[in-house]
């Protein structure tokens, strides 16, 4: 295949730890917190989904609100007392939400994405995540400035793995999509852009097997600096 042209990263799970969240949790949830954070991350994904799948625009939320209903069910799904009472924790909903947007970032992010920019490489980000959730994402892991474009879901208003979702890369960079390069540690998302014509990087952190519907990615990895060995 062609050497890409340029790099579109996934931003959650990929560039943020999103179980990251796991830890606060814990603080709040004593003994749930790590299954709290699997479970929001399921939902949310989930949720993500249903509202680009049933085909009415009317159904459409942006990721945030999607979130923060995902993680209301999440709390409600471990902590029945919950359902009846959701004013009592609505307090540590706000907290967790809160530190949503500040999600730790993997350590190797900035030197891969510096190393791509010097050898003038466009780098940008292709998410589901709504621009003021990726903003304040980008900023707090000190990356603002270094990934350009930052494409949306709210600009195609649908979620992965749409194929208006992956097309945009197309339309932001100018680019065939043989010519860039996606890179995620979400497998599903992975399959989503190989089917659709990307070049595509599965970063493994957690040595886990492809999805099973006969598409393999470009190239896996363990981290993030696998991206460099397409260059």
């Amino acid at each position: 295949m062609p050497k890409p042209q340029a790099v579109l990263f996934d931003a959650y799970g990929t560039l943020f730890d999103v179980y990251s969240v796991g830890l606060r949790a814990e603080q709040l949830f004593p003994g749930r917190g790590a299954r709290l954070a699997v479970l929001w991350r399921e939902r949310q994904i989930d949720y993500s989904r249903l509202v680009t799948m049933c085909g009415d625009p009317a159904r459409h939320r942006p990721f945030w609100e999607l979130t923060e209903r995902a993680l209301r069910y999440a709390i409600q799904a471990l902590v029945p007392q919950a359902v009846d009472d959701w004013a009592a924790y609505e307090p540590a909903a706000a907290s967790l939400m809160n530190q949503y947007r500040h999600l730790s970032a993997f350590p190797e992010n900035r030197e891969v994405i510096q190393a791509l920019r010097l050898q003038g490489v466009t780098t940008g980000i292709l998410s589901n995540g709504d621009p003021e959730m990726l903003g304040i994402a980008l900023r707090s892991a000190g990356l603002d400035g270094l990934l350009d474009p930052v494409i949306s879901a709210e600009d195609a208003r649908a979620y992965k793995v749409s194929p208006q979702l992956y097309a945009l890369g197309e339309q932001a960079t100018g680019l065939p999509r043989s010519q860039i390069l996606f890179v995620s540690a979400n497998a599903w998302d992975v399959l989503g852009a190989t089917w659709f014509g990307y070049q595509t990087l599965w970063v493994n952190r957690a040595n886990l097997p492809f999805e099973q519907l006969d598409t393999q990615p470009t190239a896996i990895g363990t981290n993030l600096r696998a991206v460099l060995d397409f260059f």
